[in-house]
């Protein structure tokens, strides 16, 4: 285990309207405000977007399994936003459901707000935390 110890800094509170990218504000938002460390909570509706649910094996590096939001779904989940090679990098897991449907599922691209999405960010200063593509895994993992 490694770790480093911070402390909250600045609270952002954002309303994300009708059809607008949910990662694309938080990015803006961290490069606009110049967060290099935070951890965000989402709650609200997302239109559409595509989540990776798990891997198909637990072989390396992982092949993600893939499942994609075509319409509303209430939405809760949290997330960080630490940078990779000096740009804000999202990583947001959260719960999407519809009806009596529920996915859980790390969102990864394409994303649109349905109605409202409000998200409260969460700076933590005092860390140097990055992400950085590990060769073996292919993915972009924490550095502490």
């Amino acid at each position: 285990m490694k770790y480093q110890v911070g402390r909250v800094g600045r609270v952002v509170v954002a309303r994300f309207e009708d059809r607008e990218d949910v990662l694309g504000n938080l990015t803006d938002i961290a490069k606009k405000e110049g967060i290099r460390g935070a951890v965000f909570y989402l709650v609200g509706g997302m239109r559409e977007g595509r989540i990776v649910v798990g891997p198909e094996t637990e072989d390396l590096p992982p092949k993600p399994v893939w499942k994609e939001l075509k319409e509303s779904h209430e939405i809760v989940g949290i997330g960080t936003i630490f940078p990779q090679d000096g740009e804000p990098k999202i990583h947001f897991h959260g719960a999407f459901g519809k009806k009596d449907m529920v996915k859980v599922g790390c969102l990864r691209e394409m994303s649109e707000t349905f109605l409202v999405l409000e998200a409260i960010i969460m700076e933590i200063e005092g860390v140097d935390a990055r992400r950085e593509i590990d060769p073996a895994i292919g993915m972009a993992l924490l550095r502490v």
